[in-house]
């Protein structure tokens, strides 16, 4: 996911959190990089304005209950949320890292060992979610990130209560991403088991070890008309023949011929196993795979885009003074202990009075004019400038401590 600048029109924050850039967007509404009062980061998700109504609103709830209710390393963790806000959002933990379509699509396909690693986690972390009767019901390449400690799932907006047949879609409407859609989800039948998550992460793997998806076509028609069709077997060509027997399971067009979450870990230890490593250390290898692209996605440390019309600008911050260099301003001094209105004036060089004159002839500065009211500050504006100016301030001290050291 990667970051660019805010929009004119976009928020500037949502409940406790401060925006910084948008993340990305679709149908619903758009998600931004967040940043919380203590500045943890976070994926904040706001429903668009004009397909905000009451059924939007109560789906948007029933993701926030699905949140609060799943957790696990491989989970996106839940933040905080208003479903009842003007502008409903979500905020979860924001992880820095490419989604797995774009590392498929920008580095190639992973090895069987990489991709067995990647189906051993995250089939682990959907048996967490099924074990709470939920079910996600839209895996897909572009809702696995892979993070600096490993793959993580997100995106609850689809899941349903696996042994509940009411939902909030009308009667035979489907929902969700089609070539990666099992059989009985393409066909609306309710209500949906645990099988249809295992259909939807052999689909993940397959296009993580190959670059292509089970059933593909030019239109969303025909590939539900190969999905549906009985006859028509999914497209495994080019998948290691490590994987071939896993994924022709879990691709199975039948829900009960299909593995559970448990024997997908089994079966994807073994494979990893068969090829000399631990699971362990191949989780390892599969989080390096990404390690060098993370940076490219860790929040910037000042906000992003346009100050907002109704924020001043901030104002660039000054350059220190080097703090070895003489005083060439004056300094307003606090009067000492002791002084009161009708003391005579201090003499020169008196230590009272800096902006005096010294006894060696210093040039004499003019006493301290008062100060002019300064322009109100937003938290924003506060923020950069003690930044910037922390940042200076650090390396100065850094240079007189080093000149003056005696080691």
């Amino acid at each position: 996911m990667q970051v660019t600048p805010l929009n004119p029109g976009d928020p500037v924050s949502l409940g406790d959190f401060t925006l910084l850039g948008l993340i990305g967007r679709g149908g619903m509404g758009q998600v931004f990089l967040g940043e919380s009062p203590a500045g943890e980061p976070a994926a904040v998700k706001v429903i668009r304005p004009d397909v905000v109504d009451s059924g939007s609103r109560r789906r948007f709830a029933q993701e926030i209950e699905v949140l609060k209710t799943v957790w696990g390393a491989r989970l996106a963790a839940f933040l905080g949320a208003d479903a009842d806000a003007e502008r409903p959002w979500l905020a979860t933990e924001y992880v820095p890292g490419p989604d797995l379509g774009r590392q498929v699509s920008t580095h190639g396909p992973l090895s069987s060992l990489l991709t067995a690693a990647l189906g051993a986690l995250l089939a682990e972390a959907l048996g967490a979610v099924h074990t709470e009767h939920l079910l996600h019901r839209d895996l897909k390449p572009a809702n696995i990130l892979l993070g600096p400690d490993g793959p993580k799932i997100i995106d609850f907006g689809l899941a349903a209560f696996a042994e509940g047949n009411v939902g909030l879609t009308s009667p035979h409407q489907v929902v969700g991403t089609p070539v990666c859609m099992a059989p009985e989800h393409a066909a609306g039948e309710r209500p949906l088991s645990p099988a249809v998550d295992v259909y939807g992460l052999g689909a993940v793997l397959l296009y993580a070890s190959t670059g292509h998806y089970p059933y593909e076509g030019a239109t969303a028609f025909v590939v539900f008309s190969s999905v549906l069709d009985p006859k028509t077997a999914p497209d495994l060509s080019g998948a290691p023949a490590e994987l071939l027997p896993l994924l022709t399971d879990m691709l199975a067009q039948n829900p009960a011929d299909r593995p559970t979450t448990a024997e997908v870990v089994a079966r994807c230890r073994g494979i990893t196993e068969a090829q000399g490593m631990r699971i362990a250390q191949a989780r390892r290898r599969l989080t390096a795979l990404t390690a060098a692209e993370h940076e490219a996605y860790l929040p910037p440390s000042l906000p992003l885009g346009p100050v907002p019309a109704h924020e001043p600008a901030p104002a660039p911050a000054p350059e220190p003074e080097p703090l070895s260099a003489p005083v060439t301003e004056p300094l307003p001094m606090p009067a000492p202990a002791g002084s009161a209105p009708g003391e005579p004036e201090p003499a020169a060089g008196d230590p009272r009075q800096p902006w005096l004159p010294r006894e060696r002839g210093e040039r004499p500065t003019a006493p301290p004019p008062p100060h002019a009211p300064r322009p109100a500050r937003t938290d924003r504006t506060v923020r950069a400038l003690r930044s910037v100016t922390a940042r200076n301030t650090a390396e100065q001290l850094r240079k007189v401590y080093a000149a003056s050291a005696p080691f």
